[in-house]
């Protein structure tokens, strides 16, 4: 009789170990209809900020975070994206140092131009977090009208160009490029322009040409039969890296988790961004484009990892042409976490 009595004790004890070990994995409790548990970054526990702020601009550069978000890799890390829009990484910049973001993307010179300048020393520095975006031809070009007077590098000297920022990927590889085609920089003129309205500014003679990104390139030459004078990404600036995302040194202190958890969901994102059908619709909802203007794009490269050699790449051409006063050394702005 003792004998039974135990042997059913341990039967229904180990129907409840079961129980509780099926509802643990569930993330559900042992009632139906128990609150849903927070979401945890794999492997790591939970993150220490849910919701992240995120400085994005409307471009293909970004369109693996907008894929991460769609297909739900930020969510099954514990991550809720708010998409803030900015006009450059130059812009995002005082974002982060602030809190306004927590993250942005931005070109990798306007990142390294501030750290050299130790203009965010206060919130411990600028970390490079995720690498983004790299150059192919045809899709850093600078464009002009049809029938601009403006037919070569050459013509651009006592003419304007739009970028989007100064002292960004735009600025170094525009003057890279006109200097190796024997244009006198002096003599060429630059202003502020958000890339969606550069097409505009270039139609109405506001300025001669712009240094578009896609999908404004398309655009442009598709609605206004804008030309391509010189593309930004050859030569000395043939396969460039163009940017990544970063945050403060004190917010990946504080946060060690939440950037472990973005850098999981983005790899996702990077890899699946290779794919274009995946990519085209989501630049129609983000970018603002037509479906046919999405099929025409020209894509660059996503990284699926962050690498110092390349970077410094970018570093270098910034002390050749006058954006660094000396060289300088970006490996200790990389961070890579434990959790990765």
């Amino acid at each position: 009789m003792t004998r039974r009595v135990g042997l059913s004790a341990r039967r229904i004890l180990g129907v409840l170990s079961a129980v509780t070990l099926l509802a643990t994995v569930s993330g559900c409790g042992l009632l139906g209809g128990s609150e849903e548990q927070p979401a945890e970054s794999a492997g790591s526990g939970k993150v220490e900020k849910a919701k992240i702020k995120l400085g994005l601009l409307p471009i293909l550069d970004v369109a693996s975070v907008h894929i991460a978000i769609k297909k739900g890799y930020f969510q099954e890390e514990g991550l809720e994206v708010e998409p803030i829009k900015i006009q450059g990484g130059a812009a995002a910049i005082p974002g982060l140092i602030k809190g306004d973001l927590d993250i942005s993307f931005g070109n990798w010179v306007s990142f390294i131009l501030a750290e050299s300048k130790q203009g965010a020393k206060d919130v411990g520095g600028l970390k490079l977090i995720n690498d983004g975006y790299q150059t192919k031809p045809d899709m850093f070009l600078i464009l002009a009208k049809g029938d601009s007077p403006v037919k070569s590098p050459k013509d651009f000297e006592g003419k304007t160009i739009a970028i989007n920022t100064f002292a960004n990927i735009a600025e170094l590889t525009a003057k890279a490029t006109l200097e190796a085609a024997n244009v006198d920089l002096s003599k060429v003129n630059f202003k502020e322009f958000a890339f969606p309205d550069m097409e505009a500014a270039v139609q109405n003679g506001t300025v001669d040409a712009a240094f578009m990104v896609e999908p404004f390139i398309s655009r442009a030459q598709r609605n206004s039969g804008q030309v391509t004078v010189l593309d930004a990404a050859s030569g000395v600036t043939d396969g460039i890296p163009i940017g990544g995302y970063a945050a403060t040194g004190k917010f990946v202190e504080e946060n060690p988790k939440t950037i472990a958890a973005f850098q999981r969901a983005m790899a996702k994102g990077q890899r699946d961004a290779a794919d274009r059908p995946t990519v085209e619709p989501l630049l129609v909802e983000y970018a603002g484009v037509d479906k046919e203007t999405a099929s025409l794009v020209h894509f660059g490269e996503f990284p699926t990892s962050l690498d110092a050699t390349r970077l410094q790449r970018v570093s270098d051409l910034m002390a050749t042409y006058g954006l660094l006063k000396e060289k300088f050394d970006v490996k200790p702005m990389l961070f890579s976490s434990s959790g990765s």
